[in-house]
């Protein structure tokens, strides 16, 4: 006999793979009913034939689980997504959903029908079931325009979706522009998804750093090893997963992406002119940023010197946890040359941003105004 998914978490328990939550737990039962729905209808129409005949699949209730950071949403989700025995079924961030959503509703408008929203949608429809989403989050007023749109669509055509955020619906593009016309997507989610807030107490992402050592120096194996130990502990050591971010018609890549979990190097970031919009688009999507090989800034290195105080004043503005791996400690990497003074605040900052509760109080993604503007070209997420 199939285990149910609180059977699958407790034997993990029992293993010593995950700790016991009371509140993770009891979201378990939640999904199982999806799950068991989605296998039963595993063997009916698919979506392809139900679109031919005009009609779509019985809808299976999906979720919108909601909770602070750390919680263990997105492990819950990956459990479920992971056990359903159906292979038309997809895990994605959502915000490279949305970017892949933008790229093909620019392809779609260049044949020139007036509504490319419903063949995007249809063409999800006719390939997936079941669309679990990582931390959704509207900030962006192009998918706040869309999102309504496509979801109905979706579910209307049988898709389930399954999602974790930050925020509850309600909070949802919070003092967003022209906020009234997104009001129907909320409605549409508590009406349409099951929504659950994960109530756990511990913040297990978190815990795991609390009272860490969070800056390595100097650089070399034996930073580099402490590096992988905690990217292990954080993101189970995953190398597969990337994310590229569209800022301005340019493409941002985290070759190391993990369920908010980014790993990057120095050069990566600072290296290549970048600038304040690329570093935001990087806060919104990361809520923990390991950063790798810092070196001694002067005035043989300004550019990227500069480029790197950027960088830690949106990481701090947006409260990212940062781990990294530097020639020296924060006060000693700048100490000759044009912007010595400057640095100071920069080296105040990264000191500060070691505390072991750092972070600990993003509770929701950066308001609307403080991310780029969307553009009207937006590549597929890699």
């Amino acid at each position: 006999m199939t285990e149910t998914l609180t059977e699958i978490y407790d034997r993990k328990v029992a293993s010593g793979l995950l700790r016991p939550d009371a509140a993770q737990r009891a979201v378990l039962p939640l999904l199982q009913v999806a799950r068991a729905a989605l296998e039963a209808a595993s063997g009916r129409r698919s979506g392809f034939l139900a679109g031919l005949f005009g009609k779509a699949p019985e809808p299976v209730r999906g979720l919108y689980i909601w909770g602070g950071v750390g919680r263990g949403k997105s492990m819950l989700m990956d459990l479920f997504h992971e056990a359903t025995a159906i292979s038309a079924k997809r895990r994605v961030h959502f915000h490279a959903f949305m970017q892949e959503i933008q790229a093909a509703l620019h392809q779609v408008r260049k044949t020139g029908v007036d509504d490319a929203i419903r063949p995007v949608a249809d063409d999800i429809a006719d390939r997936i079931r079941l669309l679990c989403f990582d931390e959704m989050q509207i900030t962006d007023i192009a998918d706040a325009m869309i999102v309504g749109r496509l979801f109905e669509r979706l579910m209307d055509r049988g898709v389930t979706i399954v999602t974790t955020s930050n925020r509850v619906p309600d909070d949802l593009y919070k003092n967003g522009l022209n906020r009234a016309l997104f009001l129907p997507f909320i409605a549409l989610l508590k009406a349409r998804l099951t929504v659950h807030a994960l109530e756990s107490e511990n913040d297990y992402r978190l815990h795991r750093l609390s009272g860490a050592k969070v800056w390595f120096s100097p650089i070399g194996t034996g930073a580099h090893a402490a590096i992988n130990t905690i990217w292990a502990e954080l993101a189970g050591g995953d190398q597969s997963g990337s994310l590229t971010l569209a800022v301005n018609g340019r493409s941002v890549l985290i070759p190391h992406y993990h369920n908010g979990i980014a790993r990057m190097s120095f050069w990566d970031l600072c290296g290549r002119p970048l600038g304040p919009a690329d570093y935001l688009a990087l806060a919104k999507v990361a809520r923990v940023l390991i950063l790798e090989d810092i070196p001694r800034l002067s005035s043989e290195n300004y550019n990227e010197a500069r480029r790197f105080v950027t960088l830690i004043d949106a990481l701090y503005e947006a409260r990212v946890r940062l781990i990294a791996s530097a020639a020296d400690e924060p006060e000693r990497l700048y100490i000759e040359g044009e912007g010595v003074f400057e640095f100071e605040r920069t080296a105040s900052r990264l000191r500060e941003m070691q505390g072991a509760d750092w972070g600990a109080d993003r509770g929701a993604d950066p308001a609307p105004d403080l991310v780029p503007g969307p553009t009207a070209d937006r590549g597929a997420a890699g």
